[in-house]
């Protein structure tokens, strides 16, 4: 049975390299395998486990589960609303002057990617930062540095702050760091961007005329854009103070959002403000779901032990490095559930470098990370290949925000 379930697991992890091949979403195939799994468990149970055992890990893994899940459905649905009524893109164009040379826009591209997938998770940050790429009309070699630069810049930005990557916020719920020590990662994470930037910037000379339009936004919406920024805040604020749940504070700041959208609101296009939930991305949140039962199931029949044999050959620091390279080839959210399963000895300062490295070591392919993959789907000059031919500039940036995040761990927790 052990050899099923295992293989199992396989097909799944296949069929999620293969997606694009076999057009299947991932979503469907890994939440069908990661039930069957657990059905399987229930069925044909090992001599001397009964169903009332399997009943206690199910639990404790739909927990884990729920709490991730609950969380990102709030902070996705006020990305959503935001985006139906342009303020993301009113907030663009804003801070754009209509004249900007081409090497200084790569940068304000950049800045704006960090930040806003910071806010965001990545896949909404990559499609609005894409958009406006694409919007420059720019030649072809030109906007494949410009997608390049989105793709790591948005993944860099997420590692900080536990809205804006998933691993993250698996590793802090895992209670592996710290809120207030995860936003020192923004330090190492910047710097890397701006120096993938810098090396991006060379060969580009040319001026543009950015012609934003007439935006205009109401004051119900820039209330609510408000009180998403206060809840991100407030999320941060009452964890270090009172060790609240991130997930109860966004629930309540959500709460807040359809109350105002009830009593404020008259000209929404929606019937109601909860019809911004049905807006999201649920498949990608039935992904996280079947695959983190799957890894779950991995987890409960002892085969995850075999990961953390990595960490008795190598140190942590290098260890931690090669799964960040292990990222740009297996998708990060079951590669990071594995691990925190698995539970490796470490150090916080080493699972603060483990947080940078599965989070932007993605970046290194195109196929590695959802940015990349929505990127790739979206700009029709982004390929495999094409994208390989800035893997040293990316490996560079990437080394020297792995180091960064070493030397942060050593003045955090030294």
């Amino acid at each position: 049975m052990h050899t099923l379930l295992l293989l199992l697991a396989g097909i799944a992890f296949l069929m999620i390299v293969l997606e694009d091949v076999i057009h299947l979403n991932k979503a469907k195939s890994t939440l069908f395998l990661g039930t069957l799994a657990w059905l399987l468990l229930f069925l044909f149970p090992d001599q001397g486990v009964e169903a009332a055992d399997i009943q206690l890990m199910l639990n404790e893994n739909l927990l884990e589960i729920a709490s991730l899940w609950l969380f990102l459905m709030a902070a996705m649905t006020f990305v959503a609303y935001l985006n139906h009524h342009g303020l993301i893109e009113t907030l663009i164009y804003k801070f754009l002057p209509s004249r900007i040379g081409e090497k200084s826009l790569i940068f304000m591209v950049a800045i704006f990617s960090f930040i806003f997938s910071s806010l965001s998770d990545n896949i909404t940050a990559t499609l609005v930062s894409v958009a406006l790429v694409l919007s420059l009309k720019l030649p072809p070699h030109k906007t494949l540095k410009f997608a390049v630069m989105v793709v790591f810049a948005v993944n860099s930005g997420g590692v900080s702050l536990i809205t804006g990557d998933v691993t993250t916020l698996m590793i802090f719920l895992d209670n592996k760091v710290a809120i207030q020590d995860l936003l020192w990662l923004s330090l190492p994470s910047f710097v890397s961007v701006m120096l993938l930037a810098s090396m991006l910037s060379f060969g580009l000379s040319g001026e543009l005329l950015i012609d934003g339009g007439a935006r205009t936004h109401d004051r119900v919406g820039m209330s609510i854009a408000i009180i998403f920024l206060a809840t991100i805040i407030s999320t941060i604020l009452l964890n270090i103070i009172a060790g609240v749940p991130p997930v109860l504070t966004f629930l309540f700041g959500l709460s807040i959002m359809f109350l105002i959208g009830r009593f404020f609101h008259k000209q929404d296009s929606r019937e109601d403000m909860l019809d911004y939930i049905r807006a999201i991305e649920f498949d990608t949140l039935l992904f996280f779901l079947g695959i983190l039962l799957l890894v779950g199931m991995l987890k409960e029949i002892g085969v995850l032990d075999n990961l953390v044999t990595i960490y008795e050959v190598l140190p942590p620091i290098h260890a931690n490095f090669v799964m960040g390279l292990l990222s740009s080839l297996v998708d990060n959210v079951p590669l990071t559930a594995a691990l925190l399963k698995a539970d490796p000895a470490m150090t916080e300062a080493s699972w603060l470098s483990l947080t940078y490295a599965v989070g932007v070591g993605g970046s290194l392919l195109v196929i590695g990370s959802a940015a990349g993959i929505v990127a790739m789907s979206k700009v029709a000059e982004v390929t495999f290949i094409s994208y390989l031919k800035y893997t040293l500039f990316l490996l560079i940036a990437y080394l020297v925000g792995y180091a960064g995040s070493l030397v942060i761990g050593d003045i955090v927790f030294g």
